[in-house]
C-alpha cells in the first residue's frame, strides 16, 4: 500500500482491500491501511462464516468505531456466500465512515433497490462489468472493474458517456466491450486478467499463485479471441 501511495503521488484515491471474516482481523487490516496512506478501503462482505444481516451491520459498525477512514462496503456474494441486503445497506450507510458500496450482486432489482434506501450522496459503484452501464443509468456512479485492467480507456469511455447521460455512446461501448467482459470469467479470475496484461506485453508473466491455475487451452483461445475483437492484440 506505501508503494501504491507513493506512486500514485496524489493522481487519484487510493482504495485499499481491508475485508476480512474476522472483524478483528478487519480493523486491524484497516489501521494498517490507513497508517501506510490510504485515502479509503474497501472492505468485503465476512465470507465463509455467513453471520446474519445483523451481524454484518456490527461488524461494519466495529470497524467504523475503530479506524476513521472513508469505507465503501463490498458485496461479492458469487464469492462470500452471503448477500448484504438493501435494508442493511441503508443501516451501514447512517455510520459516519461508510461512504458507499461495490455491489457484485449481478442483481439490479437489488442495486436499485440500494439506490432506492440510500441518501442521494452515498456512493453505489457496480462490482459487475456487465451491469457497470445500466447501474450508473439508474444513478450509480461508476465501477471497479476487471475488464479496465486490459482496456481502460474503453471501460472508461463508457462510464465517462454513461454518467453524462450519453445513452447512445454508452449503449454502442457496452455492447463492443462486451465479449471482453466475458472472457474476463471464462477462467477462474483474476487468470484471464493476468493472461491479458502478459499477451499485451503489459506484464512479464501471468503466472499466478496456487490455488488458481494456469488457463487451460480452450478457455485461452476464448480470451485471445475477445482481446482481438477488442484490438488489443
Amino acid at each position: 500500500i506505501e508503494l501504491t501511495v507513493k506512486t500514485v503521488n496524489g493522481r487519484v484515491p487510493v482504495i485499499a482491500g481491508t475485508g476480512a471474516n474476522n472483524t478483528l482481523e478487519a480493523i486491524e487490516l484497516t489501521e494498517s491501511a490507513k497508517a501506510s496512506g490510504a485515502d479509503a478501503v474497501l472492505s468485503v462482505v465476512p465470507y465463509y462464516n455467513k453471520p446474519s444481516q445483523e451481524g454484518l451491520y456490527q461488524h461494519y459498525k466495529a470497524i467504523a468505531e475503530a479506524v476513521d477512514i472513508p469505507m465503501i462496503l463490498y458485496n461479492v456474494p458469487g464469492r462470500t456466500v452471503t448477500n448484504i441486503l438493501p435494508a442493511t445497506v441503508a443501516r451501514c450507510a447512517g455510520l459516519d465512515s461508510v461512504i458507499g458500496i461495490k455491489e457484485a450482486s449481478g442483481s439490479l432489482n437489488q442495486v436499485s433497490e440500494v439506490i432506492r434506501l440510500c441518501p442521494d450522496d452515498f456512493i453505489v459503484l457496480s462490482g459487475d462489468d456487465f451491469t457497470a452501464m445500466p447501474t450508473v443509468l439508474i444513478g450509480g456512479r461508476g465501477v471497479i472493474s476487471v475488464t479496465s485492467n486490459v482496456e481502460p480507456r474503453g471501460m472508461a469511455e463508457m462510464m465517462k458517456a454513461a454518467l453524462a447521460g450519453d445513452l447512445q455512446k454508452a449503449r454502442e461501448l457496452h455492447f463492443r466491450l462486451f465479449p471482453l467482459m466475458g472472457a474476463m470469467f471464462c477462467y477462474p479470475s483474476p487468470a484471464p486478467a493476468k493472461k491479458g496484461l502478459e499477451l499485451m506485453g503489459r506484464i512479464r508473466s501471468g503466472e499466478l499463485r496456487l490455488p488458481m491455475t494456469a488457463m487451460d487451452a480452450s478457455s485461452l483461445e476464448t480470451l485471445k479471441k475477445a482481446m482481438n475483437g477488442a484490438g488489443l492484440l
